[in-house]
């Protein structure tokens, strides 16, 4: 059985000092971690809106969903403000196979007492309610109806939720803290970029306190970040083979929200192509098994263009012939 966390944030600490963030505010926090909390990602670059919007959260309450495309780094962005809150934080995909009684809970057979009984078993979702939690939704957009209803009862603001399975009621805790990320922000997908996503009741939106948008970052804060990760890189040759790598990345990105293509590079997407183009010492091969694999045949002599122009030479023919 999941413990309960018998703590309270004990300490505050400086936005400006901890996220470099020119802010006087000050956030509450855990002096302790425990195995809850996230790890802490020196190299992670915090953009300054949505760092303030999800401390906003944490520190007074408030419920925030953050919305963006995808790989702008959403659900990443809440956990490593967690990490260095020490706050104990889960995350829940709310993909098409997370049902109601995954969250809620159900009934299951136990041996007690040497009898074979049934129990009711509670799920995450009220388990975290009752705890010093940070409850992250990613793909929130996606959830199914049912589920997202039940959603809509911890949303409401008067602290309590009814668990009708098990005629009980139960109270948030004073530190229980949700977010959520999204593709779309609750009207649904106009675009077609993202299959899978819906409309999101208006009444349930209205629930949410704050609403922020994450994009993607600059080339400057996405550079530091490669070169972060990758030391050898940290020289003349190897910050122009970045920079042309981020370009390249920066392409599909605006080629998928054009609708060109269908998949897009994220920041995650260029520094594994950064770390293999050193395990291959070769750009181009690099290039091809990190990301033009992924991409649709029709599509890769787009994508073999993007790379040509930022890197100035084209890539082998075996790379994007289209299959017949």
């Amino acid at each position: 059985m999941t413990p309960n966390l018998n703590i309270k944030p004990d300490i505050k600490i400086s936005v400006k000092q901890t996220f470099g963030i020119e802010s006087n505010m000050e956030v509450s926090a855990f002096s302790k971690k425990n195995e809850f909390v996230p790890e802490i990602d020196k190299d992670y670059k915090f953009d300054a809106d949505t760092t303030l919007a999800i401390l906003s959260g944490f520190n007074h309450n408030k419920k925030v969903i953050v919305h963006g495309y995808h790989g702008t780094g959403k659900s990443t962005h809440i956990t490593q403000i967690a990490a260095r809150l020490n706050w104990p934080c889960l995350r829940i995909n709310l993909d098409s196979h997370i049902s109601r009684i995954d969250l809620i809970g159900k009934d299951a057979i136990i041996i007690k007492d040497g009898k074979q009984i049934t129990e009711f078993k509670e799920g995450i979702l009220p388990w975290a309610f009752q705890n010093p939690v940070a409850l992250v939704f990613d793909e929130y957009d996606a959830g199914r109806p049912d589920v997202l209803f039940v959603l809509q009862r911890i949303l409401e603001s008067d602290g309590y939720f009814t668990l009708l399975d098990k005629n009980k009621v139960v109270k948030q805790n004073e530190y229980f803290r949700l977010f959520a990320t999204a593709n779309t922000i609750g009207l649904g997908d106009t675009t077609g970029l993202y299959s899978g996503t819906q409309q999101i009741n208006q009444a349930q939106m209205d629930r949410w306190n704050i609403v922020t948008n994450l994009n993607y970052l600059s080339l400057e804060k996405e550079m530091e970040i490669v070169i972060a990760k990758n030391k050898n890189l940290n020289n003349a040759k190897g910050k122009e083979k970045v920079s042309n790598m981020i370009k390249v990345a920066s392409l599909t990105r605006k080629g998928f929200v054009s609708g060109d293509i269908s998949t897009v590079m994220s920041p995650r997407t260029v520094l594994h192509w950064a770390e293999n183009s050193e395990i291959f010492k070769n750009i181009g091969y690099a290039f091809r098994v990190t990301f033009l694999n992924k991409c649709d045949e029709s599509e890769k002599s787009i994508i073999a263009e993007y790379y040509q122009r930022c890197f100035g030479e084209d890539l082998p023919e075996s790379m994007i012939n289209v299959q017949k």
